[in-house]
């Protein structure tokens, strides 16, 4: 039979790479009882971003999103992994052929362990992918498998319809590969990494030493402990009075600290981007079309961007950033301009008649209930430039900055704009997006959104292989939740990671995924 060869997507993140101004223990690995003493080599990560409200309560990658801290940490890997512009890579598969449309053969790589000891084998990888299926809520969804046949290395995928974007995902954190028989007591698995858990404290640590068992090479650390700090002055003076080594998620304000010859700066542009999504329940002010576009109007994305976060990122014109060939530089969207927020509202009958600033219709107060949490350092900033500026126009802005955002968020009469961090194209293709958030059944349409045009598209982009058509296609999606305004996006974030200068192979990352690796290295 001819082979068809997948027409993969790439997000070609185009600014360049700054290489560097510069709860229990795992009863179900003997890599453990391997593992060497804190006495050895090891280093100490401040990381702002390990806590449940982010969903990375934990490193079980089955469950909500605790991948991304699996594969952050050097836990787990992937069947493929991504390029700093977004191209798919072999990992721990070293190829794969379309027999069909609805057939994949994944041929896996010889020589891999588990953490536990086993070899990771098509029949292991099978019953991860199963299990899997069987507890997270959007893998289902996303991969469409419908039986999956082990032999050896090759792992053969059947799928119940076309899905040209299978690999993608499974190169998503939830696509860890782990040994489902080691079991995942306390949130805590075998996987291929260089790294094991050794002791994890929800919302406070995660002790991680070396597996004995890895295949990618010698790991040059012993130890790893990852501290979750996610006030911004207690990380930087713990960097600066060295109780940690390295730095995630460091306040902008603290830069300058750290602008010197005894630390050292890795940045690179991602598509993590900062946004709000609409409420379009009845109850919510953001059912009304003009109060939507008002907002997008009202919000200075270029002021947010230059003054809150000092140029640490670029201003967002679409769900993507700029430069590929589904680039929000190619869709046409709202810019600030108050005056025309103002026309918008006043034709709209949103009138100010009691002189207080603040207008009014049908006797509501045009107040917009803002909620947001505080682990990502962009987002409060983000709700005090949109407050000011939206005030100008006569909406006021009550904020609700709380790390409990995953369940208010599911009260829809509890708020009106939910700002949010999202890395947009975390598989280097634009289905992701708009399964997870814009689509009447997308995982996390929190706001009930609905637009039949746009998920006709998005049923076309699903069984589309051709990768020029699937650009075309994320460009018309784009484009369909600017018309309504569905969402209003406000920068992508330039990530800096800052370690001392003796921190050797702590990078940042396009994707947002492999920070801790087995070079990582302390001097």
């Amino acid at each position: 039979m001819k082979m068809k060869k997948m027409a993969a997507i790439a997000l070609a993140v185009t600014l360049a790479l700054s290489s560097g101004v510069a709860c229990g223990k795992n009863s179900n690995t003997d890599a453990v009882k391997k593992a060497s003493s804190a006495s050895g080599k090891s280093i100490v990560i401040g990381d702002t971003t390990f806590n449940s409200s982010n969903e990375e309560g934990d490193v079980n990658p089955h469950k909500a999103y605790s991948g991304w801290a699996c594969i952050r940490y050097g836990v787990g890997e992937t069947l493929v992994k991504f390029s700093d512009t977004m191209e798919m890579e072999p990992w721990l598969a070293t190829g794969w052929e379309n027999p069909d449309d609805l057939t994949w053969k994944i041929t896996l790589r010889d020589g891999v362990k588990f953490s536990s000891g086993r070899v990771m084998d098509a029949e292991a990888v099978k019953e991860c992918l199963e299990h899997l299926l069987s507890v997270h809520d959007r893998a289902p969804g996303d991969l469409k498998i419908a039986s999956m046949e082990a032999d050896g290395q090759i792992l053969t995928i059947h799928t119940s319809e076309a899905n040209p974007s299978l690999l993608n995902y499974l190169g998503d954190p939830y696509g860890c590969i782990v040994d489902v028989q080691a079991g995942f007591d306390n949130g805590i698995v075998a996987g291929t990494g260089p790294f094991v858990v050794q002791e994890m404290k929800p919302d406070e640590s995660l002790v991680l030493s070396r597996n004995e068992n890895y295949w990618g090479g010698e790991v040059k650390l012993d130890q790893v402990t990852i501290r979750t700090i996610t006030d911004g002055n207690t990380l930087a003076n713990a960097l600066l009075s060295g109780e940690v080594q390295a730095a995630y998620g460091m306040a902008y304000e603290s830069y300058p600290n750290f602008q010197n010859d005894n630390f050292q700066f890795s940045q690179i542009s991602t598509s993590r981007c900062f946004f709000g999504k609409m409420n379009f329940d009845p109850s919510s002010v953001c059912a009304d079309p003009a109060v939507r576009k008002a907002i997008a109007l009202g919000i200075d994305k270029e002021g947010f961007v230059n003054t809150l976060l000092e140029g640490n990122g670029y201003t967002a014109n679409g769900t993507f950033p700029s430069g590929s060939a589904f680039g929000g530089d190619k869709v046409k969207t709202e810019s600030y301009d108050p005056e025309a927020a103002k026309q918008v509202l006043q034709d709209a009958g949103w009138t100010d008649s009691d002189g207080d600033g603040i207008r009014e219709k049908d006797g509501r107060k045009l107040v917009v209930k803002w909620l947001t949490y505080p682990s990502r350092q962009e987002l409060p900033l983000l709700a005090e430039s949109a407050q000011a500026t939206l005030k100008e126009v006569g909406i006021d802005l009550d904020v609700n900055c709380t790390a409990d955002q995953n369940e208010i968020v599911k009260d829809r009469t509890a708020w009106d704009v939910y700002a949010m961090a999202n890395v947009q194209c975390p598989t280097g293709d634009p289905q992701y997006w708009f399964t997870v958030f814009a689509l009447t059944d997308a995982a996390r349409n929190d706001g009930q959104y609905s637009n039949p045009d746009l998920d006709a598209l998005g049923q076309e982009m699903a069984t589309s292989f051709d990768a020029d058509k699937r650009a075309e296609l994320a460009l018309k999606m784009q484009q369909e939740v600017l018309d309504d305004n569905a969402f209003v996006y406000c920068a992508f974030l330039k990530m800096s990671m800052i370690s001392q200068a003796n921190v050797k192979n702590y990078t940042s990352h396009a994707c947002d995924y492999y920070q801790v690796t087995a070079d990582l290295d302390i001097e």
